[in-house]
């Protein structure tokens, strides 16, 4: 049921299906339009999506697989909801539900339509960016000062070694003698 909205027996539960005609989902029957041969085909390019997956064509189902999203998860519950004390009609929360979830996936799809190329476009850019000064400045550089201050390191762990650490170790020793004894009075 493609757009529509079921009620339950229980008037509290609503349930609201909001999927796509035109999700490409179909339900193991053969549309009239398409010939054999065109559905052997996309049969074939499935397949081969799942076997040949990359970083550049990823499954379109899994389209946050690191959850790193979680946040974004709101539901009509989240934002809306009415106490016991005080409640519209059913046919009204019912409606307002469903424009919630319709205006909330279509406003995101038009936006989306419009600013994901560019904004995907941007961010890939700035990565890349961002991965050139890191591989061929911010590195070599970092090599370059360890490198040259092998010296320092050689220096501060003998300063350690000849002053502090018989220091330290003399303190643990006059430390290490000290006994506390609790005694009840």
């Amino acid at each position: 049921m493609t757009g529509t909205m079921m009620r339950s027996m229980d008037p509290s539960e609503t349930e609201i299906d909001l999927s796509d005609a035109g999700d490409g989902e179909d339900d193991g029957e053969q549309q009239p339009w398409k010939t054999q041969l065109e559905t052997v085909l996309e049969e074939e390019e499935e397949d081969d999506l799942i076997s040949t997956q990359s970083d550049t064509r990823p499954l379109i189902n899994e389209r946050d697989p690191k959850q790193i999203n979680e946040c974004l998860k709101v539901t009509f519950q989240d934002v809306i909801a009415e106490p016991a004390s005080v409640r519209s009609g059913d046919r009204v929360w019912i409606w307002s539900h469903a424009l919630f979830e319709v205006s909330r996936v279509w406003c995101y799809r038009i936006i989306t339509a419009l600013l994901a190329v560019p904004v995907s476009l941007i961010a890939g850019v700035l990565f890349a960016i961002l991965g050139f000064i890191h591989i061929w400045f911010l590195t070599p550089c970092v090599q370059v000062v360890l490198i040259n201050t092998g010296w320092l390191q050689t220096l501060w762990s003998s300063v350690l070694d000849i002053f502090i650490l018989p220091f330290c170790q003399s303190v643990a020793k006059c430390c290490g003698g000290i006994s506390v004894r609790l005694t009840r009075e």
